[in-house]
């Protein structure tokens, strides 16, 4: 089945402390893509020496360079008295495309952010900036992403509804600005996963993948029935990577058995 599996650098090999080695680990562990969190702290040409022959398929939009901003800025909403949150969200873009055009990297996962009590002016700020993103995505051949994450693992993160993401997506209105659907996060916000990889399938991006609730290797007991849902979605017409943005439950390496354990390989 045509499924691609690529690693998730900020959640597997973390028996490694540093980032530069872990692409060394996927990659004998038999991985020919890695996706990961911004690369804060490391330059381009230590990137590009550990990347060597694997695909870096997804980077996250840097984050955390304001206060407030750890998880994305691009649905805040400063005011006089507060930092310019649409000036951090450029600055963050523009350091995130120049690392992922060297990387020759095709897809940023752009972070909304957490808001407390979401206004209309959260709503504003976000097309705005999403807008302004796609301009600059289409003429670098990049596709950004937006996730839904549930509320349970980062509570007010503003963007935590499948809904809300959809109606952004078409608001914006480009084939540069697609929806990333985590397994996991979907299972926690709404569930109905067959109908919603069918209803969501024109729009999808990205896929990632982990159980739930614990959020390990796809074939730990929990919710989700992935030897269904794998084949699910590359019945459906699925054919790009899927992230492992998982926890191993013990070593990374020893839990690698999922795979060919339902029916796939690296």
């Amino acid at each position: 089945m045509a499924l691609k599996f690529c690693a998730n650098l900020s959640f597997m090999f973390t028996e490694s402390g540093s980032l530069l080695e872990r692409y060394n680990l996927a990659r004998l562990a038999g991985f020919q893509g890695v996706e990961s969190a911004f690369p804060k702290g490391f330059s381009i040409e230590d990137l590009l020496t550990a990347k060597q022959s694997l695909t870096q398929v997804l980077i996250n939009i840097r984050t955390g360079t304001v206060s407030g901003g750890e998880f994305g800025v691009a649905a805040l909403h400063g005011d006089s008295k507060g930092p310019d949150f649409r000036e951090t969200f450029r600055s963050d873009l523009e350091t995130t495309v120049e690392y992922a055009k060297a990387l020759n990297c095709r897809k940023i996962h752009i972070m909304a952010g957490k808001v407390s009590e979401p206004t209309e002016d959260n709503h504003e700020a976000y097309v705005e900036n999403l807008k302004y993103a796609v301009k600059i995505l289409e003429k670098e051949n990049i596709v950004g992403l937006i996730e839904p994450i549930n509320r349970y693992a980062v509570p007010g993160y503003y963007l935590n509804s499948y809904e809300r993401a959809l109606d952004v997506i078409n608001e914006v209105n480009s084939p540069n600005l697609r929806l990333m659907l985590d397994m996991f996060h979907l299972q926690h916000i709404r569930g109905n996963i067959t109908h919603s990889v069918r209803d969501f399938l024109p729009l999808i991006g990205h896929v990632q993948i982990a159980q739930v609730p614990h959020r390990n290797e796809p074939n730990t007991f929990g919710e989700i029935n992935y030897g269904y849902v794998l084949k699910m979605l590359a019945e459906e017409g699925y054919s790009d990577w899927v992230g492992c943005e998982y926890h191993p439950k013990t070593f990374t390496e020893d839990g690698l058995g999922w795979i060919k354990e339902l029916g796939f390989s690296l």
